[in-house]
């Protein structure tokens, strides 16, 4: 029996029991501190082993490998360059250390690096050096394999893809969420569930970052969505810093106690994550070991993910609207811009969209002249980095869209495939692989069946081959196919009726391109809202159509034309070509203050447009501090509110610090005119501790220092303390600020500031990050800054003490 049915098998039966941390018990097996894990248990092999066994020994049905941060970025840092070697040997370590029923699970943490749009890593690269560790695991001997501890939902993709690439062995992918539900990307439990079930994970979960109670709301929130097995992997309780030493409140019998919980919401495996050791995982054994298992609820889910947000297509659900506008045709605008790889305009209609109740958005970049690949690509990271609507992947070539749907961060949906041979044969296996929905369009190599009937049996003939590949009806939205009523009356008729039998009779998600029955016509958007709500009455439940339009459906208007003319699609839609109809429109906004538009700008991450309004600015008599301390910093300011309350996330954070970035390195020659005019403040060098490779916060408070005239030496990220002891005496800074964003980051702050006063270094500390507190900073000898304008507020204050 192969090890993906055996674990399906005993999953049936029983909860499996995973392990729990590997690191803290590395440390008392005289790990030293700031050791590289991988490179220290190859040079004692007996440490890692025993470790393993001990968590056999209590009761784990599968123990993971010792190679979290055993890729190639990682790896490099500590010297170490044959990944697929260190990777083959630790397994082989792990498969020595356990009896043959206890199943090695190849451990995958994160690179270390941002993948685009956030960071410089390419996606395919990420994948490359995945596959390189995969590689090594698996010829370690490794039966399944754990992805853990992701906060970005495209580099679990790319971890997931790797793996399914090159072996079929069972994966289990887990995402770390904050507090508020999210991860510090800002995806959500249900997103990433959606999104990774969907890509092919074998099981989906959370680990770290909390302890049993904030984990067991996120698996009973997801439970009734998923349709594989869930798996929890919960800290013991939450960290707390005592004597220098990051620890855990939480004991085992407690622990195990909160953990039964989980089997109780539907979680499958459960193990331990930070702060727990083999005797949690005893007591976990001895609470859960025999409890009965609740499998999958579903088989199959319609629904779509971004890597912020989730729709599900469901009667019950309401009517999905798509955004039709990122589509060129007819749009000079939109064709010049995509021409000079400039996508602000779709940025724009994106958000038009969404604000205007779009749940998805249809992106066509199709343009003659234009490499559609180069602007796909562009298209996919732009509008999934700044806007939480799921994609809807428009394009005719088949190319396109296998590399619109490996990068998009969530589940797509094809627009469409069809019974063309050439089509339909090249467009499944590709949504099959990517877990994709897709819009089935009921039109075949004989083109376009004009009569409802005819339609129908097409429909069967694409459902009987996309069965072949695993996909049922909830897979599947299928397109009525309108047509324009100005060649014939009855083409409307035909729709609704196809729309009918696939509601009420195949029972799939229906769909049409609304304004396709109007074009031709004279009062277009009055015939899209009639047809639109006749449509609905006959069981559609969702349609590619301008939001704003698709609105008036619902006037009662609408219902008044349809009530007279008793339901007769053909004199209704006769009414509109006599009918001379009328409706006045709101002008356009006028005069808007140049301040208003950058700030605007800044938050919505909009930085090809910054400069141009700059310019503007500066044109009107602005200043470039009036610029920078009116307009930008407050701004930026505002975003960081954002992001404080979870309305924004890291991506929307990150663009609008590009975008401020953009405008400072604009204004940077204006300022330089001026600086001597103004009188410079305290030197301040910054840095974010070792270990730590998150800087956003960092770069936030070192631009809006540099704004308010302090002079700024910024070391980067991942500073190790020695560099920064080094840097100080360098540069004598009158303050030093350090910033960490995690818990096992978070104990370099006070080793830094010990050496600063070993070596006699009498400059102040202000310290910050997620992680971070008053007390905290307090205990460790700091002023704590909880955001950019009070670390501005305390440097002022700390150069005059």
């Amino acid at each position: 029996m192969d090890r993906k049915k055996k674990i399906l098998d005993i999953l049936r039966k029983r909860p499996l029991i995973l392990d729990g941390a590997t690191g803290t018990e590395l440390f008392r097996r005289g790990m030293p501190a700031g050791s590289c894990p991988e490179k220290w248990v190859l040079a004692n092999p007996d440490a890692i082993k025993s470790v393993h066994r001990d968590y056999e020994r209590a009761g784990s049905d599968i123990v993971y490998t010792c190679t979290f941060g055993a890729n190639r970025i990682k790896l490099a840092q500590h010297g170490l360059s044959r990944v697929r070697e260190v990777n083959r040997k630790i397994a082989s370590l792990t498969r020595q250390a356990v009896n043959k029923k206890t199943m090695v699970c190849g451990d995958i943490g994160p690179s270390g690096r941002f993948i685009e749009p956030y960071g410089n890593l390419k996606f395919e690269d990420a994948v490359d050096l995945f596959k390189e560790q995969i590689r090594g695991l698996l010829s370690g001997g490794v039966d399944l394999f754990g992805i853990e501890t992701m906060i970005d939902i495209q580099e679990a993709r790319a971890a997931l893809i790797a793996v399914k690439e090159l072996t079929d062995k069972f994966v289990m992918v887990t995402m770390t969420y904050e507090k508020n539900g999210r991860t510090l990307n800002g995806t959500d439990p249900l997103s990433a569930l959606i999104t990774l079930q969907s890509l092919g994970a074998d099981a989906v979960g959370c680990n770290c970052s909390s302890g049993p109670d904030d984990m067991l709301k996120i698996i009973r929130s997801i439970k009734p969505y998923a349709r594989v097995p869930l798996v929890a992997k919960p800290n013991a309780g939450m960290p707390k810093l005592i004597q220098g030493k990051t620890v855990f409140d939480m004991g085992a019998e407690e622990f195990s106690r909160l953990c039964k919980g989980f089997i109780l919401a539907g979680a499958n495996m459960v193990g331990g994550c930070c702060g727990t050791s083999p005797e949690y995982i005893r007591q976990l054994k001895k609470r859960i070991g025999n409890s009965k298992p609740i499998m999958p609820l579903r088989k199959s889910i319609s629904a779509l993910s971004s890597a912020s947000g989730t729709v599900l297509i469901e009667k019950n659900r309401g009517f999905v609207i798509i955004g039709e506008r990122i589509n060129p045709t007819g749009k000079k605008k939109m064709q010049e811009e995509i021409r000079k790889g400039d996508l602000s305009f779709v940025r724009e209609l994106a958000g038009e969209q969404e604000a205007q109740g779009a749940h998805l958005l249809d992106v066509n970049v199709g343009v003659a002249g234009v490499n559609e690949k180069e602007a796909m690509v562009k298209a996919v990271n732009t509008l999934s980095s700044i806007n939480p609507l799921p994609l809807v992947i428009d394009s005719s070539n088949p190319e396109v869209i296998a590399l619109a749907l490996r990068l998009n961060p969530g589940r797509s949906l094809i627009n469409s495939i069809s019974a063309e041979k050439n089509k339909i044969k090249r467009l499944l296996p590709l949504a099959e692989k990517y877990g994709a929905m897709f819009i089935l369009l009921p039109l075949s190599d004989k083109g376009i069946p004009k009569a409802s009937g005819a339609r129908k049996k097409v429909i069967k003939e694409i459902f009987a081959q996309a069965e072949k590949f695993g996909f049922t009806k909830d897979d599947i939205i299928v397109d009525g196919l309108a047509l324009s009523i100005a060649s014939n009356m009855e083409y409307a008729q035909e729709t609704l009726k196809t729309i009918e039998w696939c509601a009420k009779v195949f029972k799939c998600n229906t769909l049409v391109g609304l304004s396709n029955i109007s074009f031709g016509m004279p009062n277009r958007k009055w015939i899209n809202a009639v047809f639109l709500k006749l449509a609905r009455e006959k069981g559609l439940n969702s349609a590619i159509a301008d939001p704003e339009s698709a609105k008036l459906a619902d006037k009662p208007i609408v219902k008044k034309i349809i009530r007279e003319r008793k339901n007769n699609v053909s004199a209704i839609f006769d009414y509109f070509l006599k009918a001379s109809f009328k409706e006045k429109g709101k002008p356009l906004a006028r005069g808007v203050p140049v301040e208003e538009k950058i700030s605007r700008v800044v938050l919505e991450g909009g930085k090809e447009k910054v400069e141009g309004l700059i310019k503007e600015a500066i044109a009107k008599g602005r200043s470039p501090y009036q610029i920078i301390e009116r307009t930008v910093v407050p701004a930026i300011v505002r975003a960081g509110e954002l992001f404080d309350k979870r309305k924004y996330f890291l991506p929307q954070l990150i663009a609008s610090a590009e975008t401020v970035k953009r405008a400072f390195d604009f204004l940077e020659p204006y300022i330089k005119k001026d600086r001597s005019k103004r009188k410079q403040k305290a030197m301040i060098l910054m840095a974010t501790v070792k270990g730590d490779i998150h800087d956003i916060g960092k770069n936030i408070v070192v631009l809006i220092l540099e704004s308010n005239s302090f002079r700024v030496i910024d070391l980067g990220k991942d500073i190790s303390p020695a560099r920064i002891i080094s840097a100080i005496k360098r540069f004598k800074p009158d303050i030093v600020g350090l910033s960490a964003l995690m818990t096992t980051t978070m104990i370099k702050m006070p080793e830094v500031i010990g050496l600063a006063r070993k070596e006699g270094l009498k400059c102040k500390f202000l310290v910050g990050g997620a992680v971070v507190n008053k007390n905290y900073a307090r205990e460790i000898g700091a002023e704590y800054a909880h955001d950019a304008i009070e670390a501005v507020r305390l440097a002022g204050t700390l150069s005059k003490t």
